[in-house]
């Protein structure tokens, strides 16, 4: 049967109120902060009634390297939580807010899809509770603090800074690690010079745009933690004053309390602490809350939110954003090391179309038609992608926790084909790998992935972290590209070498590391498919997240701020009528 459109599909359902829902998962009223009938967020001070009881079952959802079309986590995650319903489960799904970048793009949204969604679709991927316009707000103020401190010191004197209670910075300019954000994509904002008009309008100088989530402002509110709103407003305080926007021109870091602006980001962020609550299209609960980048960041979502939901839900289904070799990764060595909280079951998607990509398929490009050899039977082809599959599943179980392959299926896959991959993922050391029909059969489609991760969560776990934080920047770079990424050696240009150096120096050495890299390939480079070994990697530049709490090597050109395509998705979206969103995908 032809499955209709997400927005269709999401118009259509039957939604429960929020305050119907949160009282129905033990919520009290005034642990709720409605927005509107069908989201709110969940009071902080909830976890000081809550938090004494059992924690719930931990499952992370990542996948193989994926194709630029993405296989399909957060319709599993949600599909996993909705057939974890089916079969009884108290469960609770906990994602990232997406980008209105990517929405208005070409990937379009991120509630899920088909019959495995959140829902109302289009809130969840526009403005939600306001999250990301107020990291916008705050993340801009401190662009501004920075230019305004930098003319001024250029016009007073340090007597004349001294008597306004100021001492000079000695900005200096080349050294900014701070642009400015907006959340939409838009290339011709990467690179800009401002200040341009004369002396009343600033001096120039040259810097750029990121797109909202990629602000260290996000990353920090994903990595927060607490037991109560008080506790973690004391930590997004402590961790916005840490961070670093650049130095002085005698080489001193220079953090936001220098600059004295972390209060008044602390206060414009204050609300985003609270997670959204929203539900799925079979009435489970949906914590959504922070979406910080996967590739220049940890690409988790809030352990705030991980927090809330553990102690409301008898399982609890995250997502990672990219490949196990990215997401998951960070989800274990940095958000699992921040929190204390560990997995009790790690689920790998998998596609046909995928791995076939792995095996030396054609190019798959987003908004071009698939090669036949995606929609046609070729097991040749699909058996040479298998080793990209088999390192993910090598790489999860070296954590210590148990591994659940689920093969997402698209139409056009053959029984021979999902019988292939059940077959080399259990030779490979999955606890289980199973057909998942979610997209097409809501959870009914994921009963069977749901009890494989029920199975798989009682099995032994034997959770460690791939490198202890006493090792110095380097060793734990090269665990992670050797171990990991399965390269033979990691070549330093002198660039990163010295900033290594600079931030050992300034005490960052103990933080864990947040590889900045591709995400279509287990190594540093797109072209390089299936599961390579022995290559080199260039670390060509080291940067530090002060605040959000990690080192972040770049292993190639990262883009923090996309492009939009000939035929963006904006093109299709509009409002009927009604006042209601069509074209939304």
């Amino acid at each position: 049967m032809p499955v209709p459109s997400d927005i269709d599909i999401a118009r259509a359902a039957t939604i429960e109120p929020i305050s119907a829902l949160t009282e129905r998962i033990g919520l009290l009223p005034d642990e709720v902060i409605p927005y509107g009938h069908t989201k709110a967020k969940v009071h902080l001070d909830a976890l000081k009634r809550i938090g004494a009881r059992p924690k719930g079952k931990y499952i992370d959802v990542t996948a193989i390297t994926p194709t630029p079309l993405g296989e399909g986590k957060t319709t599993t995650t949600i599909g996993l939580t909705q057939g974890l319903g089916k079969i009884g489960k108290n469960a609770i799904a906990a994602i990232r807010q997406p980008s209105m970048g990517p929405t208005f793009g070409i990937k379009g949204g991120a509630a899920g899809g088909g019959y495995s969604q959140v829902v109302p679709m289009d809130e969840f991927n526009l403005h939600l509770t306001g999250d990301i316009h107020a990291i916008t707000a705050a993340h801009n103020l401190v662009a501004a603090a920075i230019d305004a401190r930098w003319y001024h010191e250029s016009r007073l004197t340090d007597d004349e800074l001294s008597s306004l209670g100021l001492t000079r910075l000695g900005i200096d300019p080349f050294k900014l690690q701070w642009n400015r954000v907006v959340d939409i994509n838009d290339r011709t904002l990467r690179n800009v010079i401002v200040g341009l008009g004369g002396r009343a309008d600033g001096r120039p100088r040259e810097t750029g745009f990121d797109i909202t989530v990629a602000s260290e402002l996000m990353a920090i509110l994903a990595l927060v933690d607490g037991d109560s709103y008080a506790s973690a407003l004391r930590n997004l305080r402590e961790r916005v004053g840490r961070v670093v926007f650049g130095t002085s021109k005698d080489g001193k870091p220079l953090t936001l309390e220098d600059l004295g602006v972390a209060g008044a980001v602390t206060v414009l962020m204050k609300d985003t602490l609270h997670p959204t609550i929203m539900q799925t299209l079979e009435g489970q609960a949906a914590m959504v809350h922070a979406g910080p980048f996967a590739n220049i960041a940890h690409g988790n979502s809030s352990i705030l939110a991980d927090r809330v939901a553990l102690h409301l839900g008898d399982y609890v289904v995250t997502e990672s954003g990219f490949g196990a070799d990215m997401g998951m990764e960070k989800f274990m060595d940095i958000k699992c090391r921040t929190s204390g909280l560990t997995p009790d079951c790690v689920v790998l998607v998998a596609t046909v179309r995928a791995l076939k990509t792995h095996g030396g398929g054609p190019k798959v490009v987003a908004g071009r038609p698939l090669d036949k050899v995606y929609t046609e039977e070729n097991l040749a082809l699909l058996n040479a992608g298998m080793n990209n599959l088999e390192a993910h599943i090598k790489n999860a179980k070296r954590f210590g926790v148990p591994v659940v392959v689920a093969i997402n299926s698209f139409p056009t896959d053959s029984w021979a084909e999902i019988n292939l991959i059940k077959e080399k993922a259990l030779k490979a050391g999955a606890s289980d790998a199973v057909l998942a029909e979610h997209w097409a059969k809501g959870g009914e489609g994921a009963v069977e992935l749901a009890e494989a991760v029920v199975k798989a969560c009682e099995e032994p776990n034997e959770f460690s972290y791939l490198y202890p934080l006493n090792m110095s920047i380097t060793d734990k770079i090269n665990i992670i590209c050797r171990d990991i990424y399965g390269a033979g050696d990691i070549e330093y240009s002198p660039l990163a070498a010295q900033q290594i150096r600079e931030f050992e120096e300034a005490g960052f050495g103990y933080l864990p590391i947040c590889m900045a890299k591709t995400h279509l390939s287990i190594s540093h480079d797109p072209a390089m498919k299936g599961a390579p070994t022995g290559y080199t990697v260039p670390v060509r530049e080291v940067r530090a997240s002060v605040g959000a709490g990690f080192i972040y090597p770049l292993l190639g050109e990262m883009r923090t701020m996309p492009g939009l395509g000939a035929t963006p998705a904006y093109l299709k979206v509009d409002i009927n009528d009604d006042g209601d969103v069509v074209g939304l995908f």
